[in-house]
């Protein structure tokens, strides 16, 4: 009785271990955002793009306007900023993350770019609004400023 008992601790703990531990949806989200910014820091756009709905209805907010579509946003994104001196190092600062469904997120924030007195500092504030889409976390609508 004692091997049976002994055994099915051992059973139960390696089973434990074995599983891997899940993110939050939360977690993942930041996820995402951390993948942004070091694919922008490497000067990857179409990396950095896959933190957005690869959907013509992905939605992009600036100064010059509303953006439809993932392919204008990235090519807006390559015009905007051509090389890597222009692009700098990309910071984010999560303001508020608010889970709205099991399907849907609202992140505020901070975002600065640290480049050369030449080009100088630019930043402002995000408002993202996240799906989840086919298991994974999507920018389906970006208002940046």
């Amino acid at each position: 009785m004692k091997n049976t008992l002994a055994f099915f601790i051992l059973l139960c703990a390696s089973t434990v271990q074995a599983q891997p531990h899940k993110l939050t949806d939360a977690q993942m989200i930041r996820r995402v955002l951390l993948m942004q910014e070091k694919a922008w820091n490497a000067g990857d756009l179409p990396a950095f793009m896959e933190g957005y709905w690869k959907n013509d209805s992905l939605q992009f907010i600036g100064k010059k306007g509303i953006t439809l579509g993932w392919q204008q946003t990235l090519d807006n994104y390559i015009k905007s900023y051509p090389d890597q001196a222009t692009m700098g190092q990309l910071q984010f600062e999560i303001l508020k993350l608010e889970m709205f469904s099991k399907t849907t997120a609202q992140v505020i924030g901070k975002w600065t770019l640290i480049r050369s007195v030449e080009k100088g500092n630019a930043g402002g504030y995000f408002t993202l609004i996240f799906k989840k889409i086919n298991k994974r976390w999507v920018i389906v609508s970006d208002h940046t400023s």
